[in-house]
């Protein structure tokens, strides 16, 4: 029994193996087959329909040309639906406006500019935003226009809104502007910016189909129109109560992007709201003028705090890396480079009146020029986007004061008496060393000096210093020891 029995034993291991071998076999088809399925479901399940929210909220600054910009892009790279853009702003930089109207004309993704919530508003900048958007839409009791390019001066280019004399009937283009050539110049200057802003969101109006005539009035006389009334002159699209509301409206709307029809399929989206990154709350911060201004200041003191103490370090390190950002944010931001100038003379004065006495005239004109170009540094009237004018009151005030400290300081120093040289040795009292007749040898401040009188001296004996002649001690007898 025992040769039978070891013979079984090969024949059983292979019986197993085959065993084995088949249900490996049965599970690679098991996972084929739950693969093809899972494929199958996934051509059969449509993909999960995304659109994004972004808010455009205050001034239109660098900060938000970015952000927006950077929404669209990854919109286009996600295949998402819809893009919606909720503004409520008062106006912009014209440069970050037009990076943003860039975005949305060369976007594949649908944009729908919102003006919301209720009492919102989309003025200047965001006038252009909305002719730009594939859909305009508005909430209740919101407001768009005011779209005249502003000067440095706060008011609109020419003085007065262009168009403002003269009446439709009457048109004085003819008239000659009043005060002479240089008026005549300026008016040019003014009406060129004004035309090129009127072409420009003409053109805008034009391509998607919406009022021209009162986009142009809304950039020459600076129209502006309440949600109704924009609906109904069809400055926008439509007049929707919150998101969800303008969803459902925009359902079935047929837009062309990026050269391509689409047709909106809004139902059931799925709405994401975008949030601004860190790099984009850092540019935020850094391009705010008032911060700017601040790092500007912070810079030019640091500075001179270290070339009037070389080897300090700290105020050389902080005021050079104040400037790199200060430098940074004036190239995003609109800058007068008189204001700048003015500033950088106005410091520079003020420095001088410290070295050069000049009974505070060159303080004065100093904080004269330091005044007038904080005021002038930035070249737009957007508010959130200009030095906030008691930051600028508080700076030329503390600035005068340690002036005028520093030069009160200075005439009492003037006055005070001298306590260094040989003039504060002259009156002093000093010892004789050894007896002399003419000349000989006294002790001063713990040092031999060579001292000359006309009559003998002794040892130990206290003697006035008369003058100084050179190295010598002229010195005469006060009493005996």
């Amino acid at each position: 029994m025992a040769p039978a029995c070891a013979n079984a034993g090969p024949k059983i291991s292979a019986h197993r193996c085959s065993r084995a071998g088949n249900t490996a076999w049965v599970l690679v088809a098991a996972i084929l087959v739950v693969a093809g399925l899972a494929a199958a479901a996934a051509e059969v399940l449509p993909a999960e329909r995304v659109g994004i929210l972004a808010d455009i909220d205050g001034a239109i600054g660098p900060a938000t040309s970015s952000f927006v910009t950077r929404v669209l892009d990854d919109a286009a790279r996600r295949h998402q639906v819809l893009v919606i853009l909720r503004i409520d702003t008062p106006g912009g930089l014209d440069a970050s406006m037009r990076d943003i109207i860039k975005a949305i004309l060369a976007s594949t993704v649908p944009v729908v500019s919102y003006v919301g919530p209720s009492g919102a508003r989309a003025a200047s900048a965001g006038t252009y935003i909305m002719y730009a958007s594939h859909v305009a839409a508005m909430a209740p009791a919101t407001n768009l226009g005011a779209a005249t390019p502003v000067d440095i001066g706060g008011g609109n280019l020419g003085g007065s809104p262009p168009g403002a004399d003269r009446d439709d009937k009457h048109p004085k283009s003819n008239a000659k502007p009043a005060g002479g050539p240089a008026a005549a110049e300026g008016s040019a200057m003014e009406h060129k910016v004004i035309n090129d802003a009127v072409s420009y969101i003409r053109g805008l109006a034009q391509l998607r189909g919406r009022n021209a005539d009162w986009a142009e009035n809304a950039v020459r006389t600076g129209a502006s129109l309440p949600a109704t009334e924009a609906l109904q002159q069809h400055v926008i699209d439509l007049i929707a109560l919150d998101v969800p509301d303008l969803l459902r409206q925009a359902e079935g709307r047929s837009v062309k992007a990026a050269g391509r029809e689409i047709v909106l399929d809004t139902h059931n989206l799925i709405v994401h709201r975008a949030e601004p990154g860190w790099r984009t709350h850092l540019l935020s911060v850094l391009t705010n003028p008032t911060i700017a201004y601040g790092l500007l200041l912070v810079g030019l003191y640091g500075l001179l705090l270290e070339g009037y103490n070389p080897g300090a370090i700290l105020p050389g390190v902080a005021g050079a890396t104040s400037l790199l950002f200060a430098l940074y944010a004036f190239q995003l931001l609109s800058v007068s480079y008189a204001g700048l100038g003015l500033i950088g003379l106005g410091v520079g004065l003020m420095v001088t009146e410290f070295f050069i006495p000049a009974f505070g005239s060159l303080v004065i004109g100093g904080l004269v020029a330091f005044v007038l170009g904080s005021v002038l540094l930035f070249d737009n009237d957007v508010p959130g986007l200009q030095v906030a004018r008691p930051v600028i009151a508080g700076v030329a005030l503390a600035g005068g004061l340690l002036a005028v400290a520093i030069m009160v300081l200075a005439a009492r120093a003037r006055r005070r008496s001298v306590v260094t040289g040989t003039e504060t040795m002259t009156g002093a009292r000093v010892e004789v060393v050894s007896d002399f007749t003419e000349q000989g040898m006294v002790r001063f401040g713990g040092e031999l000096w060579t001292a000359r009188s006309g009559y003998p001296l002794r040892a130990g004996q206290v003697v006035r210093v008369m003058r100084v002649e050179g190295l010598v001690l002229v010195v005469e007898c006060l009493f005996e020891p």
